[in-house]
């Protein structure tokens, strides 16, 4: 029998899905979200690789946040985050916000990616 997606992972489908649409050749800007911690990764799907990533659970993030779970986090992963894509050489990817609403959180850390010099 078939696996039907159901509800997160049926948004998170459609919303990959619309941004490879959109990517034109960019490389891919994914968040993800738990309820203590925040990611985010610059993923090349073309070859399969990450080239640049950040989280809330690095030592020099969980000694200067007081928590990983809120907006202060979220804009220090995306200025770092944008800070290591632009060491990699990369400027403009395009922004995966996974099955979560742009809102809070991930507009926090997109808001801090674009101060940090990533174009999206």
């Amino acid at each position: 029998m078939a696996n039907k997606l159901q509800g997160t992972d049926r948004r998170r489908a459609r919303v990959r899905r619309a941004v490879k649409a959109a990517a034109n050749g960019r490389l891919r800007l994914s968040v993800f979200r738990s309820s203590k911690q925040i990611y985010a990764q610059v993923i090349d799907d073309a070859q399969g690789v990450t080239v640049a990533s950040a989280s809330t659970l690095e030592k020099d993030m969980r000694s200067s946040l007081k928590t990983g779970a809120d907006v202060a986090a979220a804009q220090a992963v995306g200025k770092l985050v944008a800070e290591r894509a632009k060491a990699a050489g990369v400027t403009k990817v395009v922004f995966d916000r996974g099955s979560y609403m742009y809102h809070g959180r991930v507009k926090a850390l997109a808001d801090a990616a674009r101060e940090g010099g990533l174009d999206f």
